[in-house]
């Protein structure tokens, strides 16, 4: 894929705010995932290889990570232990809902892949045994996620008490892993680490600076520091675009066509590998937990862009 031109540059801003505007309206009446977050809410942030930025709408509004994180925690995994993560957690699109246990007891407690519950909370398993604590797992992903947003993050304590009451179906999913041999730690403290990891706050700007690396062969373009090796980062994105999106990453494929990760605060971030990274924030989501606005943002701006891959 050809870098971003000149020209192209300096339209960015424009077709941003125009895919906002017809992405945006929404009922006041749509439920959201995300206490405190109305469904007026719509950011909308692009941020090229050499750090230029494109936001429209509020790109920076603070919200929970969410789901999101599972991008980083596999990214911290892989870069602690390599491709071994896979001999714990699979790679195949899931057909299911992200937090269905029905799937994970059929296929002896191996979870389909990284993004949806039982992967992130396996590979959370895996962080706490390459790091040596579950506190030690949660600095190696929060201190990797500050580092390519270039801000210190720090989790919402109040989504935090909402992870924590909200952890029985990630708890039971443990339980149910370590059945089958797959979980190694104590359930409770490594679904504790992953609940803080999803109660980071950030902003469509910051996500959209963070994908960067997975468009730029797996070096930050900030610091140039390595993330992940070509290989890896390649891989990171293959499981984005046939798994990012839960049940629905053929949808998404199909519309957009570059690979995404979504999250039930809203937020869908991608990244067009040798262009920039992008993320779009909306808290209203479909029934699959996507923000309905952000896919139809991405998917129009793809369009625009002409950026799928596919």
């Amino acid at each position: 894929m050809p870098a971003t031109s000149p020209d192209a540059t300096a339209d960015l801003t424009d077709v941003l705010e125009r895919v906002a505007a017809e992405a945006h309206p929404l009922a006041a009446d749509d439920e959201v995932a995300q206490p405190g977050a109305g469904p007026e809410r719509f950011g909308l942030a692009l941020c090229e290889l050499d750090g230029t930025e494109h936001v429209a709408g509020d790109a920076d509004v603070g919200f929970p990570v969410q789901s999101v994180v599972k991008v980083f925690t596999l990214t911290a995994a892989l870069r602690l232990v390599g491709e071994d993560v896979f001999q714990r957690v699979g790679r195949e699109p899931s057909g299911d809902p992200f937090d269905s246990l029905v799937q994970l007891e059929r296929e002896h407690g191996v979870p389909r892949n990284p993004f949806i519950n039982a992967g992130a909370v396996v590979v959370t398993d895996v962080l706490v045994e390459a790091t040596g604590s579950p506190a030690a797992a949660r600095a190696a992903v929060t201190d990797l996620l500050s580092d390519l947003v270039g801000e210190r993050l720090e989790p919402d304590p109040e989504v935090v008490a909402e992870e924590r009451a909200g952890a029985a179906l990630n708890t039971a999913m443990g339980h149910l892993m370590r059945s089958f041999d797959n979980f190694t730690h104590p359930v409770d403290e490594v679904v504790d680490a992953y609940g803080h990891l999803c109660a980071l706050t950030v902003t469509a700007r910051q996500l959209a600076r963070a994908a960067r690396f997975l468009a730029n062969d797996g070096v930050d373009p900030r610091t140039g520091d390595r993330v992940l090796d070509e290989p890896l980062a390649r891989r990171v994105n293959a499981v984005m675009m046939t798994c990012g999106t839960y049940d629905a990453a053929g949808q998404f494929a199909y519309d957009v066509g570059f690979p995404c990760k979504s999250g039930v605060a809203g937020a869908v971030m991608g990244d067009v590998p040798g262009r920039f990274g992008v993320c779009a924030w909306s808290p209203p989501l479909d029934t699959a937990g996507n923000s309905r606005a952000g896919r139809v943002a991405l998917h129009l701006l793809s369009e625009r862009l002409d950026l799928s891959l596919l």
